[in-house]
């Protein structure tokens, strides 16, 4: 089997869900406490071994090129301002990873945005990370899927259980049990089903391991819904082929494009924060205690 050494991650979307914020500024941009979402995706990259990182992005989109690259200037006035802490930070991050960009220039849907990586992916398999979900576990979720990866030799979706009223929010995965522990061989997936038309509660999550060869079922998958090019037809598609596997991590996942889901992400972040964690813990206790009964 070949080693995973490359990630892509989608970043070309809008962020309308987030508007008026992300009029001027990418989602991926938001901070979750002190960093930007995309850091700490990319830092899970990183943990999980890979070794690069290919973003997919769109006009307007330069700020999140611009976090992973070395700013001269601004490393200049943090020298001769004796930030020497500080200025390590930034550097560390323009380290992190090699970085490479890839422009889609119509927002054609996720399958889409996946499809421009195949030149720089090439004939290997991948990882594809959701620039706006994160996922707070104690082993990294994409080392997770690459263990698993490493016993099994096959695509990976990661996936969670949702509440049955939701499951139209989602690609949703059928598929029978196996003898590795929180793992399932699909059977079928379905985007978005329409209540009543799917049993299943298995959710996927922005988290795949890929083969290479999604990128050709990719370039042949017709629209879908929406009207756009969906991964979840191509990864029906790839599971009939060759197999697929899917994956209830460990962890808790956060939909960080999402108002709710944002701001969930940020009050976890912050309570695990080594400086700000205890004073927000009780300022929180603090506004609790303020509250009336039935505002609790």
């Amino acid at each position: 089997m070949k080693k995973i050494r490359k990630a892509v991650i989608p970043v070309a979307g809008l962020g309308t869900r987030f508007l008026p914020a992300t009029k001027a500024i990418p989602k991926e941009m938001l901070t979750i406490v002190d960093r930007p979402t995309i850091q700490y995706i990319v830092e899970e990259v990183v943990a999980s071994g890979i070794e690069e990182v290919i973003l997919i992005t769109s006009a307007g989109k330069s700020a999140i090129e611009n976090h992973f690259d070395y700013d001269f200037q601004l490393d200049t006035v943090l020298k001769e301002k004796n930030k020497a802490r500080l200025r390590e930070e930034l550097n560390n991050i323009s380290n992190l990873i090699d970085v490479v960009s890839v422009r889609q220039k119509e927002p054609l849907g996720l399958g889409h945005a996946i499809w421009m990586a195949r030149n720089v992916v090439g004939d290997e398999p991948f990882l594809v990370l959701l620039g706006d979900d994160l996922v707070r576990s104690r082993v990294p979720c994409c080392k997770q899927m690459i263990k698993l990866y490493n016993r099994v030799g096959e695509a990976i979706v990661a996936i969670q259980r949702v509440p049955r009223d939701q499951t139209y929010q989602y690609g949703i995965v059928e598929g029978e049990e196996t003898d590795i522990d929180n793992t399932y061989r699909v059977k079928r997936m379905v985007e978005k089903p329409a209540p009543g038309t799917s049993d299943s509660d298995m959710a996927i999550i922005g988290r795949y391991l890929l083969m290479p060869e999604i990128f050709d079922l990719l370039g042949r998958t017709t629209p879908g819904y929406g009207g756009e090019i969906q991964l979840t037809d191509a990864l029906l598609a790839l599971s009939k082929k060759r197999g697929m596997y899917a994956y209830e991590f460990e962890g808790r996942r956060y939909d960080a494009g999402d108002k709710l889901g944002y701001l969930k992400a940020i009050v976890d972040f912050a309570l695990d924060h080594p400086a700000l964690g205890e004073p927000f813990r009780e300022h929180l206790e603090q506004i609790c205690n303020g509250c009336s009964p039935a505002d609790r």
